[in-house]
């Protein structure tokens, strides 16, 4: 038998479906959705009189939920969910409230929309035509119906829509053309719905894939590289195992949370900068080169290493390519000059060694350059520096000097006397303006003392001091 459930799955994921599959459950549904309107054992409808019109076949919202339940022997929640669905996918529509696509359990009035405008039916709901409706109104119906469907006129049209009376050769009368312009407008609230409202035909059966698209889609995933289950589960728990110890939400913070203890000692042990830094902060520095220069800290003390190897050019290049990339606009063009004269030009003091042709596009790209001119060369060096430098540096003497000064703060166990003098005794933390500023400075002061001194000018100095 049919269930809701059944039917609600295959109308949601029927995206991801084969063609046959989809053909059938589009079978099903018309065919449901058909035996609700039988003269005898479907949902019996009335005449309603609508402003001064009266129009045939109204049924009410709870007479719907009411025939679904029966049918399908299950709750009156289901029923209702299934009910929003038929309207939000356009077999049912809303008589007065038509924006509002969801089924009630009342007496709010509801009509079948005729199958001309199913979402399965193989026209797809153009701009133009939309265009056009919310221009002509009912002239452009014919147009688009004489236009786009050649050979099928608008009397044909009205056979398929109002098979109960012979209107072929006849004028359509008023509640006709007040059905025809309601079903008209139901179409489009579902193919066109307002902005900020969510359409199920988003994922539903009316989205029609285009099969060259699709076949080029498939032929690309056939080439594509595909990675094991097993590969990508192991990689995926030895990812877990390395940074459950550094997650906030499955280990504690040591000392104590600041949030909850109203104690900043983690927050003081962990500032940015720092003369010694947590255990855990030092080891989370060699899960990657990623996590090591994300961390200033950790930066300052790989820095440390590069200065006693005399290699410190690649990564003062990628912290150069950073302050290109997030700086102000106003200052690219002065960044990008300076930073070709120190890296990248012809004898440039502190030159890098990368291949030809990233050489070639960078330095053609800094002509005229943007925030991200020195990404190729910036990824280069991140690669050569992640291969080699990182891990000698995690083997080297500053790391594991680092690693035996870090300190250990032990937990705090806080009585709830202490956590209420702790909350009276809260100090404001420090402004993320001041921590920018003090790096500025320091900046700065490490420009001023890597620049070469001009010995001219400071004996002049000397001499007017004198």
């Amino acid at each position: 038998g049919v269930t809701v459930s059944g039917l609600f799955l295959s109308l949601w994921y029927k995206h991801n479906m084969s063609c046959m599959s989809m053909k059938h459950q589009q079978i099903r549904m018309e065919a449901f959705v058909v035996e609700m309107q039988d003269p005898k054992n479907g949902i019996k409808g009335s005449e309603q009189k609508l402003n001064v019109t009266t129009i045939p076949h109204v049924i009410a919202g709870k007479d719907i939920i009411s025939w679904i339940t029966n049918k399908m022997k299950t709750t009156a929640e289901e029923a209702e969910a299934f009910g929003t669905m038929l309207v939000a996918y356009g077999y049912v529509y809303p008589l007065q409230n038509h924006k509002k696509l969801v089924m009630c359990n009342d007496a709010t009035l509801y009509r079948f929309q005729t199958p001309y405008f199913w979402p399965t039916e193989k026209w797809v709901a153009e701009d133009s035509d939309y265009g056009e409706y919310s221009t002509t109104g009912d002239q452009g119906v014919q147009h688009r119906v004489r236009g786009p469907k050649s050979g099928f006129s608008v009397q044909s049209l009205h056979l398929v829509m109002f098979g109960l009376f012979e209107l072929a050769g006849k004028e359509r009368k008023k509640p006709d053309r007040v059905v025809f312009d309601c079903q008209e407008r139901a179409y489009w609230i579902v193919n066109r719905p307002p902005r900020r409202t969510h359409s199920a035909l988003d994922s539903g059966p009316d989205r029609l894939i285009d099969p060259i698209t699709e076949n080029m889609f498939y032929q690309q995933a056939i080439m594509r590289s595909k990675v094991k289950s097993s590969v990508s589960l192991g990689a995926l728990v030895k990812y877990i195992t390395t940074y459950k110890n550094h997650d906030p939400f499955l280990a504690p913070c040591a000392p104590s949370n600041p949030w909850q203890t109203d104690d900043d000692s983690y927050w003081t042990l962990n500032m940015r900068r720092v003369d010694l830094p947590t255990k855990m902060r030092v080891e989370r520095w060699s899960f990657s080169l990623f996590e090591l220069l994300s961390d200033l800290r950790g930066r300052d003390d790989f820095k440390i290493f590069l200065k006693k190897e005399f290699s410190g050019e690649n990564l003062a290049f990628w912290e150069a390519a950073e302050e290109l990339k997030w700086g102000t606009a106003s200052s690219m063009s002065t960044k990008a000059e300076t930073i070709f004269k120190t890296f990248l030009a012809p004898g440039a003091p502190r030159w890098i060694n990368i291949d030809g042709r990233t050489m070639g596009l960078t330095v053609k790209g800094l002509d005229h350059p943007h925030r991200y001119v020195l990404e190729a060369a910036q990824t280069h060096v991140f690669l050569l520096m992640k291969k080699d430098t990182f891990f000698r540096y995690l083997k080297s003497p500053v790391y594991k000097d680092i690693q035996k000064k870090a300190l250990n703060p032990e937990p705090h166990n806080f009585s709830p006397a202490q956590l209420e003098q702790n909350a009276k005794n809260r100090n404001p933390g420090i402004h993320p303006i001041l921590l920018w500023q003090q790096e500025e400075e320091e900046k700065a002061k490490a420009a001023a003392a890597a620049a070469p001194v001009d010995v001219k000018a400071m004996m002049n100095k000397i001499d007017r001091k004198k």
